[in-house]
């Protein structure tokens, strides 16, 4: 077998370990919707958004409480990934990363700052004002976003069936918001900042596979990974929580609560499934791209109405499952892209 073949083997390999990684991505991402749905109505939790809510109002109320939920998450998924870089023998690479400041670990911090106050509050906000399936598929839009950013920060090539893929998936957006906003402006109570959030966790994670993506280009995936929830956790319980407490949110009393058996279980478990889906997302963009991760790791919102419909019995709207069917379309017809059209990702 000559060199040539050689190589074109080793990319089908690379590409189909790739499109691996990225479909369990979806799976754990879907399956994190369940614990991410049920902590809103444990203690300390609801109690937090009720007591808020008497002196703030029930906007301000959910929103903090969210701040509180996606702080615990942080702290959830750092142990875990702690845990997964100690099975491997990463620690020193971990550290190595995390010395190497200007060129390698600042994308991880600053895909932090996108990834959590922008991406998982949002979500979480679009959870606590309009509901799970909403959240889930309201992210499926980010696939466009990191596409685009990829395409136009450093080269990543977007072929037309890929660009065919992000049309059908802004479809399935356009259908997602538009229908719910017609119902509910028909009504006279539309809950904005739920949709708000949606918006959020589709602009952050899309903005965030972008940056992490120049970041794994010459970092390992598992210890640039626990560098970005790093970031996230001191944004989370250095500053924003602090701050919160300081302008007189009960923050730290409501945080101390949370150490209840049934309240620590969920988080733990939120924990596991949020860190795996990210090992196994960060993973897929060396292989595949980011554009291409993120689209097969579309898949999650599939999953996520599977998982809760099964598990709640809640069926979303007609018009949040046919925008979810078309951006899952569009992440199909992105997957089933010539292997040859990924043998090279990025423009010369």
């Amino acid at each position: 077998m000559d060199l040539k073949a050689l190589k074109k083997q080793e990319s089908k390999r690379k590409i189909s370990k790739g499109y691996m990684w990225a479909f369990f991505c979806a799976i754990f991402w879907g399956i994190w919707y369940l614990p991410g749905t049920v902590v809103w109505v444990l203690n300390p939790f609801d109690e937090m958004s009720s007591a808020i809510a008497k002196t703030s109002g029930d906007g301000i109320s959910l929103v903090v409480t969210a701040v509180l939920i996606t702080a615990f998450n942080a702290l959830a998924v750092m142990l875990a990934l702690m845990i997964w870089n100690g099975v491997l023998g990463k620690y020193g690479e971990l550290i190595r990363t995390l010395k190497e400041f200007h060129p390698c670990s600042k994308w991880f911090f600053l895909a932090s700052i996108f990834g959590g106050p922008m991406a998982i509050l949002g979500s979480f906000i679009a959870m606590g004002f309009i509901g799970g399936a909403f959240s889930a598929v309201a992210g499926l839009l980010y696939p466009v976003v990191g596409s685009i950013l990829a395409y136009y920060w450093y080269g990543e090539k977007i072929s037309k069936r890929a660009a065919i893929g992000i049309a059908v998936i802004v479809l399935g957006g356009i259908s997602i918001y538009g229908g719910g906003l017609l119902n509910e402006l028909s009504s006279g109570n539309v809950p904005w900042i739920g949709y708000l959030g949606g918006l959020m966790a589709a602009a952050g994670w899309g903005i965030e596979g972008a940056i992490a993506g120049k970041g794994l280009d010459i970092a390992e995936p598992d210890a640039g990974l626990t560098l970005r929830f790093l970031g996230e956790n001191i944004i989370w319980w250095i500053i924003i929580v602090p701050v919160l407490a300081l302008v007189g949110f009960p923050m730290y009393s409501f945080a101390l609560k949370a150490f209840e058996p049934l309240t620590l279980l969920i988080l733990i478990f939120a924990g596991i499934t949020f860190g795996f889906c990210y090992v196994t997302w960060y993973k897929s963009f060396p292989l595949i791209g980011v554009g291409r991760g993120q689209g097969i790791g579309n898949l999650y919102g599939l999953c996520a109405i599977i998982f809760i419909f099964l598990f709640f019995g809640t069926a979303p709207d007609w018009t949040i499952i046919i925008g979810g069917a078309l951006c899952i379309a569009g992440s199909f017809i992105m997957f089933t892209e010539d292997a040859s059209e990924l043998e090279t990702l990025r423009g010369e």
